[in-house]
């Protein structure tokens, strides 16, 4: 498919941004909501949404850049030295610009997204005294939509799937696009639709992310959400990487699978050393709320299910 989905003038809409956009404007609404559930001011999630979503672009692309995935040709030397310049079209005109910062070009890595969205939101806690564990739990909530709807930018972009296969829901890639040890397959060949594996894997993320919030807040500290989706994330990530014959690896291993166990072990380990403290603030928490103990929490908890 055409990866411009539509133009006006000069200007071109790419899929790919257009999915980002839109990904990020529902998973906004979605956070929104959530934050209400949790008793928080949601207006709080559309002051801090555009600063976020560029945190989180900014963070992905740089991850992209400073990557080198197998048969791409690409890494720090190839944006900076090799071919520091791509060409931006306006109408007739052809402007030059950054091949760093061309995020149209594909390559954006969603563990830089984590890392530039976290920060973004640690500013914003901070510069307005939120509570940093419990809006790490909202943009989580947030953030997993975002990356399910936003991954179908590779599929208008023809990148991010897998090795050859004949099961009906491959797809097929333009030779231009293929990696160089696939070219010479036919041209009706299809390849496992990694992206859309790792689409369905976030949105399966999301509901767990719901239910566990619902069925165990008793038992939740503000943060567990957070770390829970970490822990979801990597094992997905974890996973579909075994479909990735371009993926930069580190010890015959892709990075991103070194990155996916690292944060699963890390989530776990915070989960299980805050949880041997006997006294949190509560999960669910108004402003103001008091603070209550887990076993008070737990309590009122079986006694709202018996009624």
């Amino acid at each position: 498919m055409d990866p411009i989905a539509f133009q006006i003038g000069p200007l071109a809409f790419r899929w790919y941004g257009l999915l980002i956009v839109g990904g990020a404007l529902l998973a906004a609404w979605v956070a929104a909501r959530y934050a209400k559930w949790r008793g928080q001011n949601p207006e709080y999630v559309w002051d801090v949404f555009v600063w976020a979503m560029l945190g989180g672009i900014l963070g992905a692309r740089l991850y992209h850049v400073f990557s080198s995935p197998a048969g791409a040709g690409t890494g720090p030397r190839y944006y900076f030295l090799e071919e520091p310049w791509t060409q931006l079209a306006l109408g007739s005109l052809q402007i030059p610009f950054p091949r760093a910062l061309a995020i149209w070009e594909g390559g954006l890595g969603i563990f830089g997204a984590i890392v530039g969205g976290a920060l973004v939101v640690w500013w914003y806690s901070r510069r307005h005294k939120l509570h940093l564990p419990t809006w790490l739990d909202i943009g989580a909530v947030g953030l997993i939509l975002g990356q399910a709807i936003g991954r179908w930018g590779n599929f208008f972009n023809q990148e991010l799937y897998g090795e050859p296969t004949t099961l009906p829901w491959g797809i097929t890639i333009d030779v231009i696009h293929r990696l160089p040890q696939y070219v010479d397959l036919p041209v009706d060949q299809k390849f496992h639709p990694a992206f859309l594996y790792e689409s369905l894997w976030a949105l399966g993320s999301l509901l767990v992310l719901l239910w566990v919030s619902r069925r165990f807040k008793a038992w939740l500290f503000p943060g567990d959400i957070f770390c829970l989706y970490l822990i979801l994330y990597g094992i997905g990530r974890f996973l579909v990487e075994f479909q990735r014959p371009d993926a930069w690896t580190i010890g015959g291993l892709p990075t991103a699978q070194w990155i996916g166990i690292g944060v699963v072990v890390l989530a776990l380990f915070l989960i299980w050393w805050r949880h041997r403290q006997p006294n949190e603030v509560p999960f669910i928490m108004g402003r103001g709320g008091p603070s209550k103990s887990r076993q008070q929490r737990r309590h009122e908890e079986r006694l709202r299910q018996k009624a």
